[in-house]
């Protein structure tokens, strides 16, 4: 009984973010929530793939999807930004250099 219930659970193992992936995640966030940008996030851990989601408002669809897959490792690379309408916007092995995409918002002109 014990061997299937091991099996059971490495069937139903997740894929999440780290602490360290977090940290650098919700830097960005904050910086983007005192911005004006972003106002709410979402966080989901699914058997192939885990989601950080992010709403400009809280009951709409994400603007982004900060995405890690780990069987991409070794491919595209496991992390991605995913837009609203789906596409990939940036992949990439190093999760700090993808989301420098989403960083460019925080860049505005200022009028002297």
């Amino acid at each position: 009984m014990n061997s299937i219930t091991s099996i059971e659970f490495h069937s139903h193992e997740q894929v999440a973010f780290h602490r360290r992936e977090l940290a650098v995640i919700m830097s960005l966030y904050g910086r983007m929530v005192a911005a004006g940008e972003w106002r709410d996030y979402g966080i989901s851990s699914l058997k192939d793939v885990a989601i950080f989601s992010v709403f400009r408002r809280t009951a709409e669809h994400p603007l982004y999807r900060i995405e890690k897959r780990p069987k991409l490792r070794r491919a595209q690379g496991e992390y991605a930004i995913i837009g609203m309408d789906g596409q990939i916007l940036k992949r990439g092995h190093d999760l700090k250099s993808v989301l420098r995409i989403l960083e460019r918002k925080l860049i505005r002109s200022v009028d002297l």
